[in-house]
């Protein structure tokens, strides 16, 4: 049972860790995470990790490419970027919508904490309101802009920082909302 139970974690996390870019704002020095979230090139990320136009998306397989900054809400703290070349065949996320989380839900958490690519880091919401997914999962610096993805490895939030030792995570129905009041331009970039 325990291999059993190994193996399904180990594709859960291959599976997120797939969708998950580095994203680096060259001008600022900056870098955090972020979520292939569809085929044409769109990455969600938090919008303290994107604060200028300079912009490269690092892919799980080692390809950068420079990105287009195309929307940003620091109130949400959430912006959304373009990759400026085809990416190729690379995984996009699936979603779910956060409203449906119930506290107790194991949930898993990937990025690129202190430069580490791919770290997963697993825990249990706690709670799940329009403005927050609270989780116990353990985040630091780089983990910003990446996925909060539940068992099946669907995207509930886009983690964004750490409150009193819990991790707060944009809710996807949040993120749904905001890609789709972008310009219609925007999104068909």
């Amino acid at each position: 049972m325990t291999s059993e139970l190994g193996a399904s974690f180990e594709a859960l996390v291959r599976t997120v860790r797939a969708a998950t870019v580095a994203v680096y704002d060259e001008r600022n020095g900056g870098s955090g995470s972020g979520v292939l979230w569809d085929a044409r090139g769109l990455v969600v990320t938090n919008a303290h990790v994107v604060r200028s136009r300079r912009l490269t998306v690092g892919l799980p397989d080692g390809r950068r490419t420079p990105a287009r900054l195309i929307g940003r809400d620091p109130e949400r703290d959430l912006a959304v970027l373009v990759a400026e070349t085809a990416l190729g065949g690379a995984a996009v996320a699936t979603m779910r919508d956060s409203a449906t989380l119930v506290p107790g839900e194991l949930v898993l958490a990937v990025g690129n904490p202190h430069g580490v690519p791919g770290a997963a880091a697993s825990g249990l919401i706690h709670r799940c309101n329009a403005r927050w997914v609270v989780a116990d999962v353990r985040l630091a610096p780089g983990n910003s802009g990446g996925p909060l993805a539940d068992a099946r490895g669907a995207i509930v939030g886009i983690n964004s920082m750490i409150a009193r030792g819990l991790a707060l995570a944009v809710p996807s129905a949040a993120v749904r909302d905001f890609l789709q009041a972008l310009p219609a331009g925007a999104r068909a970039a």
